[in-house]
C-alpha cells in the first residue's frame, strides 16, 4: 500500500525483456525500461537494473549498457571471455557519446529517464544482451529472478517476471510485422518511504488578505543539530561548501540551515482577487548548495484546476487520475528559460503566476479553500502546514 500513489495510481516502471534470436548456447535479448510514471523521473547518476539468473547463465556481450562487475570467469578457457559471469549481475546505461559500435537504438542516456508527461520521447531506454548457457528454446529458457531497480538508490520494488505475448515490431514502411521469440515483463513500483528517510520538500502559504506567512512546519525534513552541524549557515563569515557529486556519500552538510531543513520549498501565495478571477503566485526555492534540478516538476491538487484560465512562465498539463475529476495539475519549466532549478543562491528559485476562473457554486476564501490539498516536487509528496494554521479571512 505504501507504493500506491493517489495522484498517479497506474504509474510504474515496466521492464520488457524480448528474446530476439537464438544462439549456439543461448539467445540475444533486447531489454527496454519504460517509465510509465506521469511526473516521477530517474535522475543522474541513472538507473541500475539487477537480477538473479535461474540457472548458470552468463552474459557474453552487451550493447547499449554494461555490467558493473565481470565476476569470476576463470572457468572459461581461450580468448572468448564473457562480459559478465556473476549470478546476480547489475547493468547500467552507457553515457551519451558512447562509441557507435557499442550502441543500440534508444540507448546511452546516462541512465536518465524523464517522466511520461514531461518528455515522453526520453521516458524509455534499451540495451541488448547476448546470454549464454541459457537454453535455446522457449521450453528451456528460464526467466531471471529477484529483479531490482536502483534509481539510482532504493525506492523501487519489482515483482516477478511474467511471461506475456511476444512483442510485435512494425517495419519502417509499416507493411510488415515481426515479433519476438519470447517476452516477459517485470513491473516496479515506487515508495517514497523506501527512497528517503525523511521528506524532501515542504510547502509554505500566504495571502493578500492576511499578513501572516505560514512557514513550512518546523523540522519537516529534519531538525538542525547544533552539536554535530548538519546544515550550512550562509550568515557565517566563512562557509565551506561541499564539492563533488551530490550522489556520493560522506560529503557533509549540503542544505542551508532553516527551521524546516528541507532541500526544496514550494510557496503558494494567494495574490489578487478579481470579480471573475483570482490569481496565485507559485515559487519553488532550492536550499541545497550542491544540487540543481534539471527538468524539475511540481504537481498540485486543488479543486479550481478544473477552471484554470492561464498559467505564466511554466508548462502545464492537467492530470485526471480519476476520470472526470479535474483537480490536479502538473507544472514544469520552459525549455532554455527556467527548466533548470539552480543551486541555493540568487538564482536558486523559479516562479510563476496562475490565473483561475471563479465558479460561484464553489469559490470561497474561507476555511483555507484557496490553498492546495497536496503538493509534489519531482514525484515526492511535500509536507503541508496544518489546516488550522492556514491564513484566515479577517472578521
Amino acid at each position: 500500500s505504501e507504493a500506491y500513489d493517489p495522484l498517479d495510481p497506474n504509474g510504474n516502471i515496466t521492464i520488457k525483456w524480448d528474446v530476439m534470436s537464438w544462439t549456439g548456447d543461448g539467445y540475444v535479448a533486447t531489454i527496454t525500461i519504460f517509465n510509465f510514471q506521469k511526473y516521477r523521473h530517474i535522475e543522474p547518476p541513472g538507473w541500475k537494473l539487477g537480477w538473479v539468473w535461474s540457472k548458470k547463465e552468463v552474459i557474453w556481450s552487451a550493447l547499449g549498457g554494461q555490467a558493473t562487475d565481470q565476476g569470476d570467469c576463470s572457468r572459461f578457457k581461450g580468448s572468448a571471455i564473457p562480459h559478465c559471469c556473476k549470478r546476480n549481475p547489475t547493468v547500467v546505461d552507457l553515457l551519451p557519446g558512447a562509441p557507435y559500435n557499442q550502441q543500440v537504438a534508444n540507448c546511452c542516456k546516462g541512465g536518465v529517464l524523464t517522466s511520461s508527461v514531461q518528455d515522453p520521447g526520453n521516458a524509455a531506454a534499451s540495451f541488448q544482451l547476448t546470454v549464454g548457457q541459457a537454453g535455446t528454446s522457449n521450453r528451456t529458457v528460464k526467466v531471471p529472478l529477484n529483479f531490482t531497480l536502483g534509481a539510482p538508490g532504493p525506492g523501487y520494488t519489482c515483482g516477478k517476471a511474467q511471461v506475456v505475448a511476444p512483442s510485435e515490431f512494425i517495419s519502417a514502411d509499416k507493411r510488415r510485422v515481426t515479433q519476438a521469440l519470447m517476452t516477459w515483463n517485470v513491473t516496479c513500483t515506487y515508495s517514497q518511504f523506501m527512497a528517503h528517510k525523511a521528506p524532501t520538500c515542504c510547502v509554505s502559504l500566504s495571502s493578500f488578505y492576511n499578513d501572516t506567512i505560514v512557514s513550512c512546519p518546523t523540522c519537516s525534513c529534519g531538525c538542525p543539530n547544533a552539536t554535530q552541524p548538519n546544515c550550512i549557515n550562509p550568515a557565517l563569515p566563512e562557509i565551506s561548501l561541499p564539492s563533488g557529486s551530490s550522489s556520493s556519500g560522506g560529503m557533509g552538510p549540503q542544505v542551508q540551515c532553516t527551521s524546516h531543513m528541507c532541500p526544496v520549498r514550494i510557496h503558494w501565495h494567494v495574490k489578487l482577487n478579481y470579480k471573475a478571477y483570482w490569481r496565485v503566485k507559485i515559487a519553488v526555492t532550492n536550499f541545497n548548495f550542491v544540487r540543481n534540478f534539471t527538468q524539475w516538476n511540481v504537481v498540485i491538487q486543488h479543486p479550481n484546476f478544473d477552471n484554470l484560465t492561464q498559467i505564466f512562465s511554466f508548462n502545464y498539463q492537467s492530470l485526471t487520475p480519476y476520470g472526470s475529476i479535474n483537480d490536479t495539475g502538473m507544472m514544469w519549466g520552459v525549455q532554455f528559460y527556467n527548466d533548470l532549478l539552480m543551486q541555493n543562491g540568487p538564482d536558486g528559485n523559479v516562479q510563476s503566476e496562475v490565473l483561475f476562473g471563479k465558479d460561484p457554486s464553489s469559490f470561497t476564501f474561507e476555511k483555507g479553500w484557496a490553498f492546495p490539498r497536496r503538493v509534489y516536487f519531482n514525484g515526492d509528496n511535500c509536507v503541508m502546514p496544518q489546516p488550522d494554521e492556514y491564513p484566515f479571512l479577517p472578521n
